[in-house]
């Protein structure tokens, strides 16, 4: 029985991944790093200071700036492209509508700052469906590590084998199995087709579809 359901954000909440795309070409270039928005995809689902310290132990520069110099920027720069821009992605409201109509609690578990998790909540205007807004800034490692599911669960009050979670990254899937938690994946479009996803316990196309899990 699903007694929980716990959301990624980013690519499942709010199409911010060209965001962060967008914050990382502009912003690592005044260090030095060139990347494309290719280059970005290997650190999808990262927590934003593991994805700099990557780029940063490939091609390191001079500090200052550091590395949560470089953190910040990224971050503010797409707290601002949120405000400015931030859509929800298809289904997010009439999918949180109808789990609350189940009366489930529903919680946030992202790899981004919880100052960021806040701002995309509110830009969205969907704060009051959630029990638990948490984030992987307090966890000793980010996802592909299960600790930041596994805390929001011990936070709910509810077992990990009775929570659902919603990603659309590998990394969030990944931690999402290894907390023992049944995985449902809205994958991003460069994970279409990708025989990974099979070890989600669902794939679906957008949250319009998610009724339909519960009637399996």
């Amino acid at each position: 029985m699903i007694k929980a359901v716990i959301f990624d954000m980013d690519g499942v909440l709010i199409d911010s991944e060209p965001y962060w795309k967008q914050a990382e070409v502009e912003i690592y270039p005044t260090v030095g790093l060139h990347l494309t928005h290719a280059d970005c995809m290997q650190t999808m689902g990262m927590r934003i200071d593991k994805a700099v310290e990557y780029w940063y132990q490939r091609q390191p520069w001079s500090m200052p700036p550091t590395i949560d110099d470089i953190r910040q920027q990224i971050v503010d720069r797409v707290t601002e492209l949120i405000g400015e821009q931030g859509q929800p992605m298809t289904g997010v409201g009439e999918a949180l509508a109808w789990i609350r109509q189940r009366q489930l609690p529903i919680a946030i578990a992202s790899s981004s700052d919880l100052s960021m998790i806040e701002a995309v909540v509110a830009k969205l205007a969907i704060q009051d469906y959630f029990h638990l807004l948490y984030s992987a800034e307090f966890e000793p490692y980010g996802k592909p590590h299960p600790g930041v599911y596994l805390t929001a669960a011990a936070k709910l009050g509810i077992a990990p084998t009775d929570c659902l979670v919603i990603e659309d990254s590998m990394r969030g899937i990944l931690a999402a199995k290894a907390a023992e938690m049944r995985c449902v994946a809205v994958p991003d479009p460069s994970l279409h087709g990708d025989p990974r996803l099979s070890i989600a316990d669902w794939v679906l196309p957008s949250l319009d579809h998610l009724p339909t899990i519960f009637k399996e």
